[in-house]
C-alpha cells in the first residue's frame, strides 16, 4: 500500500502517547485518554520517570499549554486566536489527539460552510424514498463528536459567515443539538467539547458574535519571542518534514536558518534585529510556518537540481515569493531591505548576489 503523505497526530505520535498513559498515573476528566498534566507533556515534551523522550510539539509559554488545557478540562470552548502561522492548527490537532486519541472530526471553516455542515445533513436518496429518519440523517462531526463525548475542532471560525456561526450557540451553551425533522436531539457525552482557531490578518473575516465569543475561552497564540526560539522551531519542523516527504537533500547547517529566520523577523517587526534601523513592513504575514516552508523548497531544489547542499540561491526564489505578495507595493519594500540591510552585512554577500538574481 501506498504510505499516506501525512498521518493524523494520534497515529505519527503513538508510542509517545503510549507511553505517556502508561507513566500517567494522575486524575483523567471524563472520557479523557491523558489527564491534564499528561496532555500538556505531550505538547511541550520532557522526560519521563522512565527515561522515555516525549518531543515537544509547540515550543514556547508552557503556561499558555496549561491554560488551553485546563480550558478544555471545563466545559467552555477553547479558541485559540492568533497571526497566521502561529502553530493554532497544529495545537488543535495534539490537544485533540492526546484528549480524545482523534483528531479527524474537523469542519473546515471557509466562506462556504453551511450550516448542514455544522450540525447534520440527509441522504437525499433515504429522504426522499422513506422520509426523514435515523438511517437518511448523515451526522456532521460536530455530532459525532458530541455522541462519542470527543473533540470538535472547528478551523478558521472566523471564515464563516456570521449567521452559521451561531448554530454553535446552543450546541455550545446547552451541550445539545436538536433534529427537529425527528422530534429528537443529540446530547453531548462527557469528554465532548469545541477548539476552534481563528486569525487576525484575514480579510473579509466574519466577527463572531457577543453571544458566541462568551462561549469560548480565548487563548492567544503568539509569535515566537525571540530569534532562537523561532530558529528552534524552524530546524525542528524542517527536519520533521524532510524525513517525511524524504528529501534528497542534507538537513540545513543552523546558519542558514537563522538567516531566514532574521529577514522574515526584521521584516514582520518593520525593524533590524538590534533596533538600530526602521523598515517598511510587506503586506505578506511572513510567519514561522512560511519559513519553514521556504527552507523546505530550498531543499527540495538543492536535492533535485544541486548537490543536495542548501544553498542561498535555492532560497532565493522562494523568500521572494514569500515576501512579495503585491507585486508594487512589496517589491519596493524587498528591493529596499536588500540595499540598506543585506547588503551592507559582509557575511550575507551570498544571499544578496542570488536574491538580485531573481529580481
Amino acid at each position: 500500500m501506498t504510505a499516506v503523505l501525512r498521518q493524523h497526530a494520534e497515529i505519527q505520535f503513538a508510542e509517545e502517547l503510549e507511553q505517556l498513559a502508561k507513566a500517567d498515573d494522575r486524575q483523567r476528566p471524563a472520557n479523557w485518554k491523558l489527564s491534564p498534566w499528561a496532555v500538556v507533556t505531550y505538547l511541550i515534551g520532557g522526560k519521563l520517570d522512565n527515561g522515555f523522550e516525549v518531543s515537544a510539539k509547540y515550543i514556547g509559554n508552557r503556561r499558555l499549554m496549561e491554560i488551553a488545557v485546563a480550558t478544555v478540562a471545563t466545559d467552555r470552548a477553547l479558541l485559540l486566536f492568533g497571526v497566521p502561522g502561529t502553530a493554532k492548527s497544529w495545537v488543535s490537532e495534539h490537544l485533540s489527539a492526546a484528549i480524545s486519541g482523534d483528531s479527524t472530526m474537523l469542519i473546515q471553516g471557509t466562506a462556504g460552510t453551511s450550516e448542514e455542515q455544522i450540525r447534520y445533513g440527509w441522504n437525499y436518496a433515504q429522504l426522499l424514498a422513506h422520509g426523514p429518519s435515523e438511517n437518511a440523517l448523515v451526522p456532521s462531526p460536530m455530532m459525532n463528536a458530541m455522541k462519542l463525548g470527543k473533540i470538535a475542532r472547528v478551523e478558521e471560525l472566523t471564515r464563516i459567515p456570521a449567521d452559521v456561526q451561531d448554530t454553535l450557540i446552543t450546541v455550545l451553551s446547552e451541550k445539545t443539538l436538536p433534529v427537529p425533522e425527528l422530534g429528537s436531539e443529540v446530547q453531548a457525552a462527557r469528554g465532548f467539547s469545541v477548539i476552534a482557531t481563528a486569525n487576525n490578518r484575514d480579510k473579509g473575516v466574519n466577527e463572531l458574535s457577543s453571544a458566541l465569543k462568551r462561549r469560548f475561552n480565548t487563548v492567544i497564540l503568539p509569535v515566537p519571542s525571540s530569534e532562537e526560539e523561532e530558529v528552534s522551531i524552524v530546524v525542528k519542523r524542517v527536519h520533521e518534514l524532510g524525513r517525511a516527504l524524504e528529501l534528497p537533500a542534507e538537513p540545513p547547517a543552523l546558519k542558514e536558518v537563522a538567516r531566514i529566520v532574521r529577514i522574515f523577523r526584521e521584516l514582520r517587526n518593520g525593524q533590524t534585529e538590534d533596533g538600530k534601523s526602521k523598515l517598511k513592513t510587506p503586506s505578506s504575514t511572513l510567519s514561522t510556518a512560511e519559513a519553514i516552508s521556504v527552507i523546505n523548497n530550498g531543499m527540495a531544489l538543492a536535492g533535485h537540481f544541486g548537490d543536495g547542499v542548501l544553498r542561498a540561491a535555492d532560497m532565493a526564489a522562494g523568500m521572494i515569493g514569500a515576501v512579495v505578495k503585491d507585486p508594487v507595493q512589496d517589491q519596493v519594500v524587498w528591493t529596499e531591505y536588500l540595499e540598506t540591510v543585506v547588503k551592507e552585512r559582509a557575511e550575507w554577500k551570498d544571499l544578496y548576489r542570488a536574491f538580485r538574481e531573481q529580481l
